[in-house]
């Protein structure tokens, strides 16, 4: 194993790791919070969540957002306990009351946009910016989440599905206490956040996955192994035309080393059948450790 590698390998102490978290969820939480005050909420985009009804509740009675989230999250908190078991533990209940905590603090901010569009765009990023950084701290929000945990415990419906309906109820509900054009916004600004979740747990693609189909594989297999330093699989596989036992090479590089693998393909055998895709996300020797 190289020293680059090596480095990669290395990590904190237990207690350290442990103090990151927390301070994770205090820094996603902040996030989450600001896009709210900032994008969110002066702008009337319900885009889900306990933040998506403390913004009707607003609209329709000038309920304190902070309040309304400490009304909602804390209950559903205890109740996810009782209901749930204590696996959430210190951390979520932190991110429960920090949040709203910090929107409290900077409820008196400027809107950063008073167009309905950008405030959903950028609200939704940093919505979701902030649950992936505290979903990366090993805890959550708390909110509507534990909710669709309790709904899909007792009634058997799918978890995605129990999050689906109670963010539609939300976003139905802006839809008729505001109009339905602030209802579509809502939408934009929930998708916007799943993507952008997704973005921050996995991070953007750098590795490509190759699947070769060669009559050269030991070649090829050898000229991946040394001249591009990486690992390859074989795949025991078979031809759907010829029932010829035909073995696939899978390898895995880093987006900097593709050309080279390319290259090398081509070299060995130009009549190589290969397929490559993006790898989202990949662990192990030469990649991340964690």
């Amino acid at each position: 194993m190289g020293a680059k590698q090596r480095r990669r390998g290395q990590r904190f102490s237990p207690r350290v790791e442990k103090f990151l978290e927390y301070v994770l969820v205090l820094i996603g939480s902040s996030f989450v919070a600001i896009a709210f005050n900032v994008f969110l909420l002066p702008n009337e985009v319900a885009s889900g969540g306990v933040s998506g009804i403390s913004t009707i509740l607003k609209g329709v009675f000038d309920w304190k957002p902070a309040y309304v989230q400490w009304a909602f999250n804390i209950p559903l908190f205890i109740a996810g306990l009782i209901f749930l078991g204590f696996q959430f533990g210190v951390k979520t209940a932190i991110g429960t009351i920090f949040l709203p905590f910090v929107v409290y603090l900077t409820e008196a901010w400027e809107p950063w946009t008073q167009d309905p569009l950008l405030g959903s765009l950028f609200g939704g990023i940093g919505v979701g910016l902030g649950l992936g950084i505290v979903f990366r701290g090993k805890a959550s929000t708390g909110g509507t989440d534990l909710l669709a945990q309790i709904i899909n415990k007792f009634t058997g419906l799918s978890l995605g599905t129990c999050v689906a309906m109670i963010d539609g109820l939300i976003v139905l509900s802006a839809a008729v206490v505001f109009d339905i054009e602030r209802g579509l916004y809502a939408l934009i600004g929930l998708y916007v956040t799943s993507k952008t979740i997704d973005l921050v747990q996995v991070g953007v693609s750098r590795s490509k996955t190759a699947l070769i189909i060669t009559n050269r594989q030991e070649e090829i297999r050898e000229g991946i192994l040394n001249k591009i330093d990486r690992g390859v699989t074989k795949l025991s596989a078979y031809g759907g035309y010829t029932d010829d036992e035909r073995p696939i090479l899978m390898c895995v590089v880093d987006q900097t080393e593709f050309t080279k693998l390319k290259q090398l393909v081509r070299t060995i055998d130009p009549a190589a059948f290969v397929v490559t895709m993006d790898a989202s996300e990949v662990m192990g020797e030469g990649f991340n450790k964690t």
